[in-house]
């Protein structure tokens, strides 16, 4: 029977209490990896399926724990997932979006004490094989892996000009500026986090500041400026539909303004934590 818990909110991490919203977890078989691979879900339908079916492979070397924003198309059903080898399924009944599914997802990685996690996005346009290599990064003692379509070996398929001008022009400069580091692909969430990094209190990732798309921005700029830490990108392919609707969960007009205030708030560190 798979083992049903609920997440409190208030976990301690490495001697500071974690801000974590409220989910609940279902382990559907028991720990058997290093890292894990976390999937970032909400209502993605037949592309997470697809996705899930193609990483069932992988799955059998890495634990893939299934990270959902409170999805209600019933795409997530247990007997599928045990048929993909996952895991767990984490649902998030806490408020926040993105950076709240993270910190929900990170404490449960680092309560179950795998040594870092892979995170990958749930929207099918990433293509899972270069997980061993995320993983191999970690194990060298990188702490902060990028994934990149835009180094040599990554390849960027069919992405909309809008959002190649985007990264390439503007986000990820201004990442790199506040991290005194290269960034190419800021915009990607195919990467991976080491436990130290994750369980630092001057990182501190565990607070309510991080809601929507704040804390993918400062693991990467204050990973980059501290030296305790290591970096590195490695290249991926991220490919999206050669017609229709581009797929996103970001609004054109009030979607993109809000990533856009967030971006600005993070280059000027504004997510630090605060010092007495």
């Amino acid at each position: 029977m798979p083992e049903t818990g609920a997440g409190t909110g208030t976990g301690t991490g490495t001697g500071t209490a974690r801000a974590v919203p409220q989910f609940d977890a279902v382990e559907l078989r028991p720990k058997g990896s290093k890292y894990c691979v976390v999937v970032f879900v909400i209502n993605e339908g037949e592309k997470i399926r697809a996705q899930l079916a193609t990483m069932a492979e992988l799955a059998e070397t890495f634990d893939v724990v299934i990270a959902d924003g409170g999805s209600t198309d019933g795409s997530l059903d247990l007997d599928s997932l045990r048929g993909w080898n996952v895991r767990a399924l984490l649902t998030k009944r806490g408020p926040g979006k993105l950076s709240a599914q993270m910190r929900m997802a990170f404490s449960y990685a680092l309560d179950q004490g795998y040594d870092g996690v892979i995170t990958i996005d749930g929207n099918g346009k990433d293509d899972p094989a270069p997980i061993p290599e995320f993983a191999r990064l970690l194990d060298s003692g990188v702490d902060h892996v990028q994934g990149s379509r835009f180094i040599p070996g990554g390849r960027a398929v069919n992405t909309p000009l809008s959002r190649w001008l985007a990264v390439r022009l503007l986000h990820a400069p201004l990442i790199s500026l506040a991290a005194r580091e290269r960034h190419t692909d800021t915009t990607n969430g195919f990467r991976a986090y080491s436990a130290r990094l994750l369980g630092d209190e001057t990182i501190a990732p565990f607070r309510d500041v991080f809601m929507t798309y704040e804390l993918h921005y400062h693991l990467a700029i204050e990973s980059s400026r501290d030296p305790r830490f290591r970096t590195a990108e490695t290249p991926v392919t991220r490919s999206y539909p050669a017609k229709g609707k581009t797929p996103t969960k970001i609004s054109p007009v009030r979607g993109n303004a809000h990533v856009l205030q967030l971006l600005f708030r993070a280059v000027r560190r504004t997510y630090r934590r605060p010092t007495a």
